[in-house]
């Protein structure tokens, strides 16, 4: 069996990214929707922590292995990054979703972290972290839009 070349490894990490990154978006949307339908101040808390962590040890670290193994493939590979229609849209569409993650879904999940922190020891959960909640909801959907277009370019590279 030959080693890997270098495209294989970063095909290998591109793809382990992006399981990463669209696995852990698209469950922790649907486990803190029922955390936050269920509506008791520790079942929040907890969810809201748990979103904290996995963002930086899913989301982050996906977004990390999309990006370095998809610009190794395209250096090992000899890609134009521009030139070549489907990979200029899907980078266009990953920064789309990183731009409304990073402006819109961030600051919100920071003040539903405060706010959880602060109901977290018996205190009543405000009508602002429950609007935040729908929110985050609404736009984490809108983001994810351009994250799955981005992956069906990638896998029907079309043009």
């Amino acid at each position: 069996m030959p080693a890997p070349s270098l495209y294989d490894i970063c095909r290998f990490l591109h793809i382990t990214g992006v399981v990463m990154l669209m696995g852990n978006i698209t469950v922790t949307a649907i486990w803190k929707f029922f955390a936050d339908r269920d509506g008791r101040a520790e079942v929040l808390s907890f969810a809201q922590k748990l979103v904290t962590y996995t963002d930086w040890a899913m989301t982050v670290w996906g977004v990390v292995l999309t990006m370095a193994g998809g610009y190794g493939m395209a250096i090992a590979g000899n890609y134009d990054l521009v030139g070549t229609g489907w990979l200029a849209a899907s980078q266009l569409l990953f920064v789309v979703a990183g731009m409304i993650w990073l402006t819109i879904i961030v600051p919100i999940q920071i003040r539903q972290a405060r706010a959880a922190k602060r109901f977290a020891a018996g205190g009543d959960v405000p009508d602002s972290y429950r609007q935040d909640s729908r929110r985050w909801l609404f736009w984490g959907l809108v983001a994810t839009v351009p994250l799955v277009a981005a992956t069906w370019l990638m896998v029907v590279k079309p043009g």
